[in-house]
């Protein structure tokens, strides 16, 4: 049973079931050959007499079922040896220099993962590209929704100066994506720390500037670099506008700009865009319709992950869609942010910008044993409440061994397809788990 669940097993097995009619139809033109040399073997031998040595050279001193197992033995091995050969021999075209890719996972990954869910992932900043990392390891089928209020650092200065959506959550998203070699992802994400002009900026940043005048347009140079890149699905700025995000504080205070808001650090009440009315990008609002899972977070919640959701075409087409709808949590909080919020404070907030019903599930980490450094100006998000108003709180380990105040991209891809494909059973245990709840309360 262990051998089942073994992902190389799985891998061979796939591999197997495609190829085994090919391979059959072979089998059955190489045997029919056979019978026919057979045939003409068989009149040679009864007709023609034979020097001593050929009795030995035929080991006709073995019975003839021996015999005959013996050579299918054989020829079926050779025949399997040069199938394999000559479709390495083939692929090897695919194959990118540098990388250690076998075959196997070539056609699994063309094959497997191109039927896998088709999958929505909105948000932003590293919580957006950690969670894509994981998820294309099940499924080609991704398209990730990245937010375009940023105006601090390279993005920041490229905006304000050139006029463009701000690059570097599309930058980040390309570079999980990626199934180029490793050095081409280094390069995309590298930043240079000296240099007049130059300084702070990351080569993928002015990579997708530079593109967008070749181009002509910023989406269409996001798709030019992402074949480039070879990236598995796609990416796509939420809205096409620029816009300016803003906050109200619980003093009544006012700040305008993503950077600004989590520098100034009050607690606040409601962010909103500038203008009000910008249009959802077209190509969002058909993915968002036509997916089977849509996942929002991980990632800051008030300047990665709302600013997303309050394009209200994406809030709409999110209502409506049939898809499994899933809040990812934070593992951590985030300083000038969401300071001592809980699971159910980070969906509250939510529910405010966006309305009731939105959500399925909420998914929460559950490895919460001990506190964070203080230099880290945070602490684990609690799970306090398993009846979240309109969803279902689901938990599980989830966080980074290496980093707690990150999710483990592997861990977390894992959970979401597991509660994609075995959702009644989910809803029962998440049932079993409030009945509980409320028994000890």
């Amino acid at each position: 049973m262990r051998a089942l669940k073994d992902p190389d097993f799985i891998k061979w097995f796939y591999f197997g079931m495609h190829i085994k009619r090919w391979l059959l139809l072979l089998l059955l033109g190489v045997a029919a050959m056979g019978l026919g040399f057979s045939y003409l073997l068989r009149e040679v031998y009864v007709s023609y007499t034979f020097p001593g040595f050929v009795y030995y050279l035929t080991i006709q001193f073995l019975p003839r079922y021996a015999r005959g197992a013996l050579f299918i033995t054989g020829s079926t091995g050779l025949m399997l040896f040069a199938i394999w050969k000559l479709n390495s021999s083939l692929l090897s075209a695919f194959i990118r220099p540098g990388r250690e890719e076998s075959l196997v996972n070539i056609i699994y990954n063309y094959r497997y993962l191109s039927r896998g869910p088709r999958i929505v992932a909105i948000g932003g900043g590293t919580g957006l590209s950690t969670l894509l990392r994981g998820l294309k390891e099940h499924t080609a089928n991704l398209t990730a929704v990245v937010t375009v209020a940023d105006d601090g650092g390279s993005s920041g200065r490229l905006r304000r100066e050139l006029g463009v959506l701000p690059p570097g959550d599309v930058r980040n998203c390309i570079a999980a994506l990626a199934d180029a070699e490793p050095l081409m992802t280094r390069l995309f994400q590298y930043r240079f720390s000296e240099g007049s002009g130059l300084e702070g900026h990351s080569f993928g940043n002015l990579f997708i500037v530079a593109m967008s005048g070749v181009t002509g347009s910023f989406e269409e140079a996001v798709r030019t670099t992402s074949r480039v890149l070879a990236v598995r699905g796609q990416i796509l700025p939420s809205t096409l506008a620029n816009v300016t995000l803003s906050a109200r504080t619980e003093d009544e205070e006012t700040i305008h700009g993503e950077s600004n808001i989590t520098e100034r650090g009050g607690a606040i009440r409601e962010v909103y865009l500038q203008p009000g009315n910008v249009q959802a990008n077209p190509e969002v609002i058909r993915a968002i319709l036509n997916a089977d899972l849509i996942v929002v977070g991980p990632g800051s919640l008030f300047t990665s992950v709302l600013p997303n959701l309050l394009v209200e075409g994406i809030r709409q087409a999110i209502a409506v869609s049939s898809a499994l709808k899933v809040y990812v949590c934070n593992v951590a909080t985030q300083h000038g942010e969401t300071d001592s919020f809980a699971v159910s404070d980070h969906f509250r907030a939510l529910m405010r910008h966006t309305g009731r019903n939105l959500f399925d599930y909420v998914l929460a980490n559950s490895n919460v044993h001990e506190p964070l450094p203080d230099a880290w100006h945070s602490e684990p998000v609690r799970v306090d409440d398993l009846n979240l108003d309109g969803a279902r709180v689901m938990t599980a380990d989830v966080v980074s061994i290496e980093n707690r105040y990150h999710h483990d991209p592997k861990k977390l891809a894992d959970t979401l397809i597991r509660l994609y494909y075995q959702r009644p059973e989910t809803e029962a245990l998440a049932e079993e788990s409030r009945t509980e709840s409320a028994i000890v309360m």
